[in-house]
């Protein structure tokens, strides 16, 4: 089942539906500097997002992920993309009873900026208070300590390590490597806490 992307509008970030049209501009972004994009696919050309865009805008159709372009409210520019993505229905409803946030890049000028951090909790107030959602999953590769330690303040709680879970996307390990997966979540219950935490961050 397809899941349109609501348009999320927060102080510093909007997100918005990914498109075709933003392929040229998030190629830009990406290329600001690439030294940050080791365990994140971004491509680095224009045709190579046209297929990532492409791909993932056939996931949506799929009903596996709802992708979004991040644009940076200041100046209105597009820096990175992000996504809900493993919808999962099991209440008999047309919204999803549980999402996964990630395939998250940023572009260099739009790191360590209050973006991140405004980003997540727009998907998250999306998911638990219109979608009303049981349970938001983040996961990254165990071995990225930088992304680890940005889910736990983001208040997320930290599940366990699933064995070769995923393919890896570090650069010359695609479709090659099985990587450990650390894995965290949100619940209903959790969220009014996580959310007061991340409003007192984004003050």
């Amino acid at each position: 089942m397809s899941v349109a992307a609501p348009t999320l509008t927060g102080t510093h970030v909007q997100l918005e539906q990914l498109s075709l049209a933003h392929a040229e501009e998030l190629t830009a972004a990406g290329n600001e500097d690439r030294s940050t994009y080791a365990w994140t696919p971004v491509p680095p050309t224009v045709e190579g997002m046209q297929r990532y865009i492409t791909g993932l805008l056939g996931d949506q159709q799929a009903g596996t992920a709802v992708p979004f372009v991040q644009r940076r409210r200041s100046d209105g520019g597009l820096v990175g993309c992000t996504r809900y993505l493993r919808l999962e229905w099991w209440g008999g409803r047309d919204l999803p009873d549980e999402v996964e946030i990630g395939g998250t890049w940023l572009a260099a000028s739009a790191q360590r900026t209050p973006i991140n951090t405004e980003g997540k909790y727009l998907l998250l107030s999306n998911a638990f208070e219109a979608w009303n959602v049981h349970r938001v999953s983040i996961c990254t590769d165990a071995r990225n300590t930088q992304s680890r330690t940005a889910i736990l303040r983001i208040g997320a709680t930290f599940e366990g390590l699933m064995r070769s879970h995923r393919g890896s996307y570090a650069a010359g390990e695609e479709n090659k490597i099985a990587r450990d997966s650390a894995m965290y979540s949100v619940t209903r219950a959790d969220w009014p806490s996580v959310k007061h935490g991340l409003e007192d961050r984004l003050r």
